[in-house]
């Protein structure tokens, strides 16, 4: 179970950490290599945002004091076609040009476009090549960014549910990853008065979600030292939700509000290697920690789903609109 969590759970964000053709990006000089990898990455990190933001129930009726279910979902967020693309000319590079307009982001599909580096190094003008990374849309999960949410929710006292989600860290010496997720749910059916009487169930929700993912480079692509990438994510949304709570039939739906941030860093030293235009010996160019991005992702949602009791035992499914909208399914072994 542990393998196969971190399979799912950090797959897209290893891709973005790892990647051998990022650090390839870096001899774009650190401005443009900045500009260039938050774009590639931006769609991909905004899904994983909108992603761990859901999946977080299917009822808004809470558990008896000590009732408990265990819950296994996945969530997929469809990236716009407009995300699935980098554009070159919208981004201001300096020392970039290309005989493509455009180069797909993590998120798109195809290979990368090359890129011509002409700067000036240490007093001299320069070229260098490079091939932008491919995206990896083909190799997703229904073409959208994969979340899994492994969840325990807990009844507490006074109609409230408590939800944890935890990965202690797992991995390898090469990638290691954690995640924490929390979450509260108060029904508040009974302020309604004669509603309470009715198979209907009103409840407040808010959770939060951390994430990290430290990946040790090996240095092949590019020479240097103590070459990491760290990738850390923290999500959080706010819903009210209600559920129609039939024998066998719960239709459950939920509005409100989802955002998070997360950074993406490429620590350690690089030795960017450039040949001058004019003849003569290569160019080395050491530079120190050089790609240190904050990425952002929020907007209002809307959760529409429907869940099959069969005893204990419940299969459960919504949908979800937002900007990233999000897919998600799975199953629950509810008691009390």
């Amino acid at each position: 179970m542990k393998k196969l969590t971190l399979l799912m759970l950090f797959f897209l964000a290893t891709q973005i950490s790892n990647s051998q053709e990022l650090e390839s990006i870096l001899l774009a000089a650190q401005g443009d290599a900045n500009k260039l990898t938050e774009a590639y990455s931006k769609p991909a990190i905004a899904g994983l945002i909108y992603g761990m933001n859901s999946g977080w129930y299917h009822t808004a009726k809470v558990h008896k004091k000590l009732g408990f279910d265990i819950s296994i979902g996945f969530n997929a967020s469809m990236v716009p076609n407009k995300d699935e693309l980098i554009t070159f000319g919208n981004l201001g590079l300096t020392n970039i040009t290309s005989a493509s307009a455009t180069s797909p982001t993590l998120a798109g599909s195809g290979d990368g476009a090359q890129m011509l580096v002409g700067a000036t190094v240490q007093g001299q003008s320069v070229t260098a090549s490079f091939v932008m990374p491919s995206g990896i849309q083909d190799d997703l999960p229904l073409n959208a960014v994969p979340t899994p949410a492994v969840q325990l929710s807990l009844g507490l006292p006074y109609k409230f549910d408590v939800m944890v989600r935890l990965v202690p860290e797992v991995g390898s010496d090469d990638v290691k990853g954690k995640l924490l997720g929390l979450g509260l749910k108060k029904e508040i059916t009974s302020i309604f008065g004669p509603l309470d009487k009715l198979p209907l169930h009103v409840s407040l929700l808010a959770a939060y979600t951390s994430m990290d993912v430290n990946y040790n480079m090996d240095g092949n692509t590019i020479p240097g030292q103590n070459q990491i990438a760290t990738f850390d994510l923290n999500s959080f949304t706010a819903q009210v939700i209600a559920s129609l709570n039939f024998p066998i039939i719960n239709i459950y739906g939920g509005l409100g509000y989802s955002g998070g941030n997360s950074t993406l860093k490429m620590l350690g030293t690089y030795d960017l290697e450039y040949t001058p235009v004019v003849a003569g010996p290569t160019i080395t160019e050491t530079v120190t920690d050089p790609i240190n991005l904050d990425f952002n992702a929020s907007g209002f949602r809307t959760t529409l789903g429907v869940r099959l009791s069969l005893g204990f035992f419940k299969i459960f499914a919504d949908y979800t609109l937002q900007e990233y909208n999000t897919a998600s399914a799975g199953i629950a072994f509810s008691f009390r």
